[in-house]
C-alpha cells in the first residue's frame, strides 16, 4: 500500500465564516493541490452552510483542518471531530482553545517562566484612563481571539487608544493591550516535535500586519535569520517550550519579538493552524529543511489523530 492509499479518504476543511475566511480559502486550495498531485483521495469542504452533515455522510478516514480563526482554530471543530471519532491534523480541543485566546496563552507562559510582553486585558467595564499606571507607550492593541493580525493597531499616543480599542472591539469583546517591543520580529515553525529554522521578518509597515502577511510583495523573509548559531538554537528551544506548555500537537508556529535595547526575546502567540499560502511561513521553514510543500502537507496529514 502506498502512502496515498494509507490515508484513506481525506476531508479538507477550509473557508468557514471567520474573519480569516479569505486566507483559509487560499490555504485549503494549496493543500488540495498538493493532495491531488500526490494522488490522495480527498474532498474539499467549505465549512459553511450544512457542512457538518456533509462531513458526517462522507465516510472520511481523516481530516486536514485548514480552517483559520474562530470556529476552526479555537477548539470547536476539534471537539466536533473528536465526537465523530475522525482523526484530524493539528492540536486538540484544549490546546486550540488556549492558543486562540492570546491572554490565556500569556497567563500560561508567565506561569512557566516563558518571556512575553507585559499586557493587560480590558473589557467594556475597564477604565482605560488607568492603563498609563501599568503600561507605557507605545502599545499594540489586539482582539484577544483573532489571528492574522486582524483588528490590531499600534498606539503611540494615549489619544489614539479609544479608537484602537473600538476597532478591536468590533471583532471581540475581550481586548489585549500589550507593551510594544521595539526590535526585530521572528517566527519559529514547529513540526511534529521539532522546531524548524527561524525566519526573520522585515516589513516597511509599522508592524507585520495583515497586508504585510498576505498581500504585500515587499515583505522580506530572512532565512537564514541572521542570529548566531547559539542564539538560534536557544530561540528554537524556547519556542518549542512555549508550544509544549499549552499542549499543542502536530504543527504550529510561534511568533517572537527581540528587544533591540536588551537583546531579549519575547513570545507573542502560537498559531495552531498556520497559513499555507504563497506568503506563508511554515512552508518556508520546512523548505529550509529540505521538505517541499507537497511533502509538508503529507507529513502533517500523516500525524492526524484523535487527541482525546
Amino acid at each position: 500500500m502506498g502512502i496515498a492509499d494509507s490515508f484513506g479518504k481525506v476531508a479538507v476543511l477550509y473557508g468557514g465564516n471567520s474573519a480569516e475566511r479569505d486566507v483559509s480559502l487560499k490555504s485549503g486550495g494549496a493543500v488540495c493541490d498538493a493532495l491531488s498531485k500526490s494522488n490522495v483521495d480527498f474532498e474539499a469542504i467549505d465549512a459553511t452552510g450544512d457542512w457538518m452533515s456533509r462531513l458526517m455522510a462522507g465516510r472520511f478516514d481523516r481530516v486536514f483542518n485548514a480552517l483559520h480563526g474562530r470556529g476552526g482554530e479555537d477548539g470547536k471543530v476539534q471537539g466536533f471531530l473528536e465526537c465523530l471519532g475522525l482523526p484530524y491534523t493539528g492540536s486538540g480541543v484544549a490546546a486550540s482553545a488556549v492558543a486562540m485566546d492570546k491572554a490565556l496563552t500569556k497567563h500560561i507562559w508567565v506561569g512557566n517562566g516563558i518571556p512575553t510582553p507585559k499586557y493587560t486585558v480590558i473589557t467594556e467595564q475597564t477604565d482605560i484612563s488607568l492603563l498609563s499606571e501599568t503600561l507605557s507607550l507605545p502599545l499594540i492593541v489586539k482582539p484577544a481571539h483573532e489571528g492574522s493580525s486582524i483588528g490590531m493597531t499600534k498606539v503611540t499616543s494615549w489619544d489614539e487608544l479609544p479608537s484602537a480599542i473600538d476597532k478591536a472591539r468590533s471583532l471581540d469583546g475581550d481586548i489585549l493591550v500589550e507593551q510594544w517591543v521595539t526590535g526585530s520580529e521572528y517566527t519559529v515553525a514547529v513540526l511534529n516535535g521539532e522546531s524548524l529554522p527561524v525566519i526573520k521578518l522585515e516589513t516597511d509597515h509599522s508592524f507585520y500586519d495583515y497586508d504585510a502577511k498576505y498581500l504585500s510583495d515587499d515583505t522580506r523573509y530572512l532565512l537564514p535569520c541572521g542570529l548566531s548559531e547559539e542564539e538560534e538554537t536557544g530561540l528554537r528551544a524556547l519556542a518549542l517550550k512555549a508550544f509544549n506548555a499549552i499542549d499543542c500537537h502536530g504543527w504550529g508556529r510561534v511568533d517572537v519579538m527581540r528587544d533591540d535595547a536588551t537583546g531579549n526575546f519575547y513570545l507573542l502567540e502560537v498559531n495552531t493552524v498556520p497559513g499555507m499560502t504563497d506568503h506563508s511561513l511554515v512552508p518556508m521553514a520546512a523548505s529550509a529543511k529540505g521538505m517541499d510543500f507537497r511533502m509538508l502537507v503529507l507529513d502533517v496529514l500523516s500525524k492526524a489523530s484523535l487527541k482525546g
